[in-house]
């Protein structure tokens, strides 16, 4: 079921048509809609009396746009990734798609199910040393600014996992420890598809294409501009340590193997000297001067033990053991 929210100067409205109609005309304070899980219905609010384009429209209803920004004459439609951990730890991540119009004097958020971004942002904007505004440049802020924090605890959670790794790795060489650097990898892959479009949206909204929003917002985007870039290279940089943590792992998978090759080759050289006495005095001649000397079967024992300790002290002396 769908869910209308309808705010004019930081109140709670009647989510009409007509209020709706009202409000937009008057132009002498801000708007906020916010369409969670947006019923057909709730979509022909967006027609009329915004007059969205229908490409907008499309895009809102499919709900299946990767994040982007498009410039209108007098709005911005922007679709911004966020991270939502679902009441519960950063590991419990879930991604998801807002969708944002922008004008001078209005805001319209869309969204599948709730997103605590949204709350959090209507709070701080109804608190009463809140400053009263008719635009929408701290409001926008504001809710951009809630999103950014939260890639934050998500890419801590990932990277809190990376340092037990590396030591796991220098203790055993494990396909497991293979299979958790892969994962991990994953996981920031995602993040990084998901955090890096925000850049080209913020660079965009930096220019001032339109005059939506005033001067004085410019360095509090600007901010936010840093902050993304400031995780997506922390991202990258986690990435290489992985394929570094990665590399390693095979190198020592591949250095256990060949110890373990080292071993048996050894081994199956002794057992071949033993092999070869044994099958000497395993010939079934009958001339054979040992095979009626009492000593004999000692003999050929003794014999063994010498040539394999022989050996073994041959390859500890070339450090081959």
């Amino acid at each position: 079921m769908g869910s209308i929210t309808l705010y004019y100067n930081g109140q709670e409205q009647e989510a009409g048509k007509e209020t709706l109609q009202q409000i937009f005309e008057r132009q002498d304070g801000f708007l906020w809609l916010d369409l969670t899980d947006p019923l057909p219905s709730d979509i022909e609010l967006l027609r009329d009396p915004f007059g969205f384009h229908p490409l907008v429209i499309e895009d809102i209803v499919q709900a299946l746009e990767r994040p982007k920004i498009e410039t209108y004459p007098d709005y911005y439609f922007v679709i911004f990734s966020v991270v939502y951990h679902h009441n519960g730890p950063p590991q419990s991540t879930h991604l998801k798609k807002l969708h944002l119009l922008i004008g001078k004097h209005y805001l319209v958020t869309i969204h599948r199910g709730p997103l605590p971004q949204i709350e959090e942002t209507r709070q701080r904007w109804q608190l009463p040393e809140s400053p009263p505004t008719s635009e929408a440049g701290a409001v926008v802020y504001a809710l951009l600014d809630a999103i950014v924090d939260d890639y934050f605890p998500a890419l801590d959670h990932i990277t809190e996992q990376i340092d037990p790794l590396e030591n796991r790795i220098f203790m055993q060489a494990e396909g497991e420890v293979t299979q958790a650097i892969f994962s991990l990898k994953k996981r920031l892959l995602r993040l990084r598809r998901t955090i890096a479009p925000g850049r080209d949206i913020l660079n965009v909204l930096l220019r001032r294409e339109r005059s939506i929003f005033k001067p004085g917002d410019m360095p509090y985007f600007q901010d936010l501009y840093d902050h993304v870039v400031h995780i997506t290279e922390n991202i990258d940089l986690y990435r290489d340590l992985l394929s570094s943590a990665l590399d390693s792992n095979l190198s020592f998978q591949s250095n256990r193997l060949n110890q373990i090759v080292k071993v048996l080759t050894i081994a199956s050289i002794i057992l071949m000297t033993n092999s070869l006495v044994a099958g000497i005095y395993g010939m079934n001649f009958q001339m054979m001067p040992e095979l009626t000397w009492p000593w004999g079967y000692p003999f050929a024992l003794g014999l063994m033990v010498c040539l394999s300790t022989g050996l073994i002290l041959f390859f500890r002396h070339k450090r081959w053991l």
